[in-house]
Parts: C-alpha cells; sequence; structure tokens
C-alpha cells in the first residue's frame, strides 16, 4: 500500500453525507471539528473514509443517538427550570453527554471569558453582537 493510501475501498457519497449529518448532529461542525473529538486522522477529517470505516462510524453515532434519545426520554426534571437550562439539557442528551461532563461544561461556560466565547461562537460560524443596554 502506498503511503497516505486508504485501506479498502472508498466510502459511498450516501455514507460519507450520513456520517457528516450524524456528526452535525452530534454537535460538531464538519469533520475537521471532529477530528480531535473522535481521533480522526488527517485523511479523515478530510471526509475521506473507507466504507468500513464509515460504516463502524456510523454505527457508533447512531448507538449514541438512540442511547441518548432513550436517557431523555426516561428523565423528568425535578424542578421547573430556565429556557436556556432546557435547552443545554436537550443538547446533552442529544450528544450523550452524562450529568457529570455536562455540569463540568456549564461551569466551564459560566467561568469562561466574553471574549474566549464570542471567539468560539464565531469559529462556529455564527455572528455575534453586542447588546444594545
Amino acid at each position: 500500500m502506498a503511503f497516505g493510501q486508504s485501506a479498502g475501498p472508498a466510502a459511498s457519497h450516501r455514507q460519507v453525507a450520513e456520517l457528516l449529518g450524524l456528526l452535525q448532529n452530534a454537535g460538531h461542525a464538519d469533520f475537521k471539528d471532529a477530528r480531535g473529538p473522535l481521533g480522526f486522522n488527517q485523511r479523515q477529517a478530510a471526509g475521506r473514509f473507507t466504507a468500513d470505516e464509515a460504516a463502524e462510524l456510523i454505527d457508533q453515532l447512531q448507538e449514541v443517538e438512540h442511547q441518548a434519545a432513550q436517557h431523555a426520554d426516561t428523565t423528568v426534571p425535578a424542578e421547573p427550570t430556565s429556557e436556556a437550562q432546557t435547552n443545554v439539557q436537550a443538547e446533552a442528551a442529544r450528544s450523550g453527554m452524562s450529568d457529570e461532563a455536562r455540569a463540568e461544561m456549564e461551569r466551564a461556560v459560566r467561568t469562561a471569558s466574553t471574549k474566549s466565547l464570542v471567539l468560539e461562537v464565531r469559529r462556529r460560524g455564527w455572528t455575534v453582537t453586542k447588546p444594545k443596554s
């Protein structure tokens, strides 16, 4: 096998599109955004997968979504929550995060500086403006 070549036939366009959709549902913008958290190599970060790699990743991501959906169905909030907290909890359920991981994420967001939050949101493709008050 030549350097940089994948072992096996390339994934179909349908597999790559489905994989991208699942990654976006999990909170990643694209393959490059998911490179670190999912351990993609450079070839995979560019969206090039073998058929076997794509099938395995699709199965894993669908299982995570399924578990998150089951967890979301069984959990009922103990007390009324704000809309923002409800949105964070729904996102955590979709991404398959544990309660401890979600709490750690909320602490990190609350303690982060406004500048770092703005930079991160802009990196993800959103537009940020200052409030009018």
